[in-house]
């Protein structure tokens, strides 16, 4: 049996700030908040796209349309992963039309899960830009796909793999490199 050596690449405090950084650099980005809509993908984006909305909601005393987005069914390895696949539920209650649409997620890898969610929102609507928010950047692309803010990036070896724990999830914050060793 492999032991798994673990090694905090950030705390709470270190996640808050990056999420502060994040939500400024998309205002600052957009030149405002007009138009502009967070949607998290399932399942850590969906927490750090509400705590994104939150923070700029409270910053700038607006309302912002916030959703989330379920890309099981638009994944290209969904049915090597399960023969019943769980399936979330998208909730996205204003149009897409015209907005500058921000895509969150915990961790951005492959590409592949992004690319999946440009699919998913293609098919709500279209939007005048998407662009993407990731917690934490891994390396490893197979797509051409980059985020706009990044909250930490590392590069990852080979048989490294990068867990993000949230508190609504997991009951507190920390981003940790596990490593089979």
């Amino acid at each position: 049996m492999t032991q798994k050596v673990k090694t905090r690449l950030m705390n709470g405090d270190d996640i808050d700030r990056s999420l502060t950084r994040m939500a400024l650099q998309i205002v600052e980005h957009n030149h405002g908040v007009e138009n502009l809509a967070i949607i998290g993908i399932y399942t850590g984006g969906v927490y750090l796209a509400r705590r994104i909305q939150q923070l700029i909601q409270e910053q700038f005393g607006i309302s912002l349309p916030a959703g989330s987005l379920d890309i099981t069914l638009y994944r290209d390895d969904w049915s090597l992963a399960s023969q019943n696949p769980v399936v979330k539920k998208t909730s996205i209650d204003f149009s897409l039309q015209d907005k500058v649409v921000v895509l969150v997620d915990d961790v951005v890898y492959t590409g592949r899960t992004i690319r999946a969610a440009l699919d998913a929102i293609m098919d709500l609507g279209r939007p005048r830009c998407i662009q993407l928010a990731a917690l934490v950047d891994r390396g490893g692309r197979e797509l051409p796909i980059q985020a706009d803010y990044i909250g930490l990036d590392v590069q990852v070896g080979l048989g490294e793999h990068v867990h993000v724990l949230l508190r609504e999830h997991d009951g507190s914050d920390e981003v940790v490199l596990v490593q089979q060793g």
